[in-house]
């Protein structure tokens, strides 16, 4: 054997060199695989009715068959003497009921890929706790509940703008008589 080998002087530098190769391995890791980021979430659609236009005070009436909704709409200007008032939330949203809740809530406007819009919880559009807004033209605003079993028992909800407090309901005028020889 060769003579450095059995010559004890090297092996402190041996193993010094040892500890200092295993070091650099621990110190410097190979480069890690940069995981990707997980995918952002979809922006959510605007709803095409903005909050605003729909806070108010407002006839309440609700029915199951669609047949009844002109009977419904009158029922609903009726109901204006004891009005369903829509405020503003505090972040933005509406303050309106969900099903089977005492409690007032804040609830998002929301609008969907295919048009629709609704008001409901946060989330996606069209969940169980949604209203879709089936019409809407400033003055009547119909409401469909997205769980079938609420719908069932709530029927679909129609509201209907109520006159500014203090304003007299407009009342219809007599017609006028048709001047002599006018018929």
């Amino acid at each position: 054997m060769r003579a450095w080998l059995h010559d004890f002087r090297f092996l402190p530098a041996a193993a010094l060199l040892c500890v200092f190769g295993a070091g650099g391995c621990a110190t410097n890791p190979p480069p890690v695989e940069a995981s990707a980021p997980p995918p952002a979430a979809a922006p959510a659609i605007p709803s095409t009715i903005r909050p605003e236009e729909i806070v108010g005070r407002w006839g309440y009436g609700s029915y199951h068959r669609p047949e009844d909704l002109v009977r419904t709409e009158a029922a609903a200007r009726v109901a204006c003497s004891e009005p369903v008032v829509i405020n503003r939330g505090p972040t933005g949203g509406v303050m309106m009921y969900l099903a089977d809740n005492a409690q007032l809530q804040e609830l998002e406007l929301k609008g969907s890929e295919s048009g629709q819009n609704y008001v409901g919880p946060p989330g996606p559009p069209g969940g169980m706790e949604d209203r879709q807004i089936v019409s809407f033209d400033g003055r009547t605003m119909v409401l469909k509940w997205m769980d079938p079993e609420v719908a069932g028992r709530y029927g679909t909800g129609v509201y209907v703008r109520c006159a500014p407090e203090g304003t007299a309901r407009a009342r219809r005028s007599p017609p006028r008589p048709l001047a002599p020889g006018q018929q």
